[in-house]
């Protein structure tokens, strides 16, 4: 970064943004941190293997998410596959850990391929932004609709904390996520609910294992894992970047996250793509009212993915540490900007209402065919639609 970058970096990075990295961090791994541990325990490997995982993960996330938004000056939030994860947990059981590690490589270069020969980059410009704007409020109405969920078993943590969203909206917008952040913790802390009597602090250290490939672990896991992780993953990433209204290049972005994946494939970074979920977090109003200066956000998780990469398990184990109903509500309050704005979008168009909506119904309802998530399947949906009823 040069001086003059630097210096417009920190004029334009705010407190909203740092504390909107932190909750997309927060919430990325309170939701799927342990299908990673699943995945790599189920693949055999040890603590310190693990713990590898984390500090590959974290340490790739964390570079791609900074070194792309300084570059580009817009928010790209990358993230582990979760789907990916999911799927090695199914399916790398039989095979040894090099393999799998192989399996790894083969799938993040199979990414830099497909970025930047921008085949993928051509197939996602036919997507209009009504079925991506569609797509993203289906994606993001589960963790809106959390908010409430979790006041059956919190009633007086979930009630403060969207007390104190809504009081924020009508006297310091931009405090108002950052208020409820706070209250949701002094409140849960107070309550004796933080759980931080397994952390320990302790520095990961890399595990570098030797890849190796077979027939089963490329037909069984590589090509699986980039088809999940294009589809389930990246596919609804640059939705998200189109829906927000930013005009990313997709190829170099999705070319330069796989080469990094390829680099820390070794040491158990085994699938790195767009974030979807976590990314509409660093794209809200709340984040800062100039759209142009939001790639702070991403910048700031990106540090925080760092420090969680090389402390691995630790810091983990301090996000584990939050009640599971402080997570849901903090998301879903953060998102209600960006899910009302997605839905107006996505209906505003009355040519593209109909597929819009199929789109928001098909991703909504969580349908899973062939390992690839309803995301992608919305998409399928509403364009199809739109084809039929064009003609």
């Amino acid at each position: 970064m040069t001086d003059s970058s630097a210096r417009s970096f920190f004029k334009d990075l705010s407190l909203p943004a740092v504390v909107a990295g932190f909750i997309t961090v927060l919430v990325g791994f309170a939701s799927s941190a342990v299908i990673v541990f699943q995945a790599a325990q189920t693949m055999g490997a040890g603590q310190a293997e693990i713990a590898s995982w984390m500090w590959a993960l974290g340490l790739g996330m964390g570079v791609t998410c900074i070194g792309l938004s300084l570059r580009y000056r817009m928010p790209v939030v990358t993230a582990w596959s979760t789907p990916g994860a999911a799927m090695l947990v199914v399916s790398a059981a039989a095979l040894p850990l090099s393999d799998a590690i192989g399996a790894f490589v083969m799938a993040a270069l199979l990414a830099v391929v497909a970025g930047f020969s921008g085949v993928f980059e051509r197939a996602m410009r036919r997507i209009p932004v009504s079925l991506a704007s569609g797509m993203l409020a289906g994606v993001l109405l589960r963790f809106g609709l959390d908010v409430f969920v979790s006041a059956q078993t919190q009633l007086p943590l979930v009630l403060a904390m969207f007390a104190t969203y809504l009081l924020g909206r009508r006297l310091l917008p931009r405090y108002a996520v950052i208020a409820t952040l706070l209250v949701g913790i002094a409140m849960t802390a107070g309550q004796g609910l933080m759980q931080l009597e397994q952390v320990q602090l302790q520095l990961a250290r890399p595990v570098f294992t030797m890849p190796t490939l077979s027939w089963a672990a490329m037909f069984g896991i590589a090509l699986p894992l980039f088809i999940v992780t294009m589809a389930s993953q990246n596919v609804p990433g640059v939705a998200v970047l189109k829906a927000s209204g930013y005009a990313a290049p997709v190829s170099p972005v999705v070319g330069w996250i796989g080469t990094v994946n390829v680099l820390l494939a070794p040491f158990g970074a085994y699938a790195l793509n767009l974030a979807a979920i976590t990314a509409a977090i660093c794209m809200g109003r709340d984040v800062d009212a100039d759209p142009a200066r939001r790639y702070t956000a991403a910048v700031s998780a990106g540090v925080f993915y760092i420090v969680i990469g090389l402390f691995g398990a630790t810091v983990a184990a301090v996000f584990a540490a939050f009640p599971k109903e402080l997570v849901a509500a903090l998301a879903g309050i953060a998102l209600l900007g960006t899910i009302g704005n997605s839905l107006a979008v996505a209906l505003n168009a009355e040519a593209e209402r109909e597929p819009a909506l199929v789109t928001f119904l098909v991703t909504a309802s969580g349908l899973s065919l062939a390992g690839i998530g309803s995301a992608f399947w919305g998409l399928v949906a509403g364009v199809l639609t739109l084809l039929v009823l064009r003609r």
